[in-house]
């Protein structure tokens, strides 16, 4: 079967070939495969070691229940730490750092309301949830009414 100018001659090496590539060729975004499946089975180990730790804290907690709550309170905390300051070394770790950096900056980019205009829609939201209120419960009325008059109950 003759391969056409849309499809690649080599379909069973996906990612691999770019139309008209040999199966040895490598395209230029494929060529960290490997680094990525280490850098993934290090990050899993990173952050089971995270969970451990933070599993250790817990635990300790509860296994030294004769040692003062503060300090097996410090125990909770510094292995908490300790897996937070693990995990933040993974890929996944340093990704979430960069999203909270770019929320921080983007924060910083809002208009925030000023006070009038806060109290301002303070009182909309106040006075729309009074009115809608009362509404439903005129409406609960008038169906408890008409339920009542077409069944025919008095009480």
């Amino acid at each position: 079967m003759q391969a056409t100018a849309h499809e690649p001659r080599h379909k069973g090496i996906v990612g691999a070939c770019i139309a008209g590539d040999s199966p040895t060729q490598r395209s230029p975004m494929n060529t960290t495969t490997t680094d990525t499946s280490e850098s993934g089975v290090l990050d899993i180990l990173k952050l089971l070691l995270a969970a451990g730790a933070l599993v250790g804290g817990i635990f300790g907690y509860y296994w030294y229940v004769q040692w003062s709550l503060p300090l097996r309170v410090l125990l909770v905390l510094g292995g908490l730490a300790a897996g937070v300051g693990i995990a933040m070394t993974s890929t996944q770790g340093q990704r979430l750092w960069a999203f909270v950096q770019g929320s921080r900056i983007e924060i910083r980019k809002v208009i925030w309301p000023t006070k009038q205009e806060t109290t301002q829609t303070a009182i909309a939201v106040f006075v729309f949830t009074l009115i809608m209120a009362l509404f439903f419960w005129g409406l609960d009325s008038f169906l408890l009414w008409l339920t009542r008059t077409l069944v025919g109950s008095t009480s």
